[in-house]
């Protein structure tokens, strides 16, 4: 039995026939060819698989598409304009926090909706912020640091 639902994704609408079940990290990959939002654990605790919905990050793994029904989304796939990488995908690079790289889209969609919803947070509350995202690679000082870079811009 399949349910219509309307999910609005970086801007665009997709009207969609979905599972009750189906989650939006398996419809972002698999349906809507948006391959940048990871999906890891399959539990919410790692946070590869984070997207803002109405500007809060969530785990898409756990948002089934009934519950994103009219929402609005956003994947690492919005960050980037006309061909440029955010400040925010700059500073990531440019201080080293992206080593395999499969943490860095939730690490980059949480830090996007901290610095929207606090422009100037202090170290604390980016060390709070990124709480939800795992790393295996690079440990968390250059992530850290990357997002304290653009802290104000």
């Amino acid at each position: 039995m399949t349910m219509d639902v309307t999910l609005n994704v970086n801007g665009q609408e997709h009207k969609l026939a979905v599972e009750p079940t189906e989650t939006v990290v398996n419809i972002l990959r698999n349906r809507l060819e948006l391959t940048g939002t990871h999906k890891d654990c399959s539990m919410g605790v790692c946070g590869a698989c984070t997207v803002l919905m109405n500007g809060r990050p969530v785990s898409s793994c756990l948002l089934l598409a009934p519950q994103a029904d009219g929402q609005e989304i956003r994947t690492v796939e919005s960050l980037e304009h006309d061909g440029k990488l955010s400040p925010l995908q700059e500073a990531f690079l440019t201080f080293g926090a992206v080593q395999c790289g499969y943490c860095t889209p939730g690490f980059l969609m949480t830090a996007t909706a901290l610095l929207e919803e606090n422009p100037k947070p202090d170290r604390g509350e980016v060390i709070e912020a990124l709480k939800g995202n795992l790393c295996r690679c690079t440990g968390y000082k250059k992530i850290i640091e990357a997002v304290e870079s653009v802290v104000g811009q």
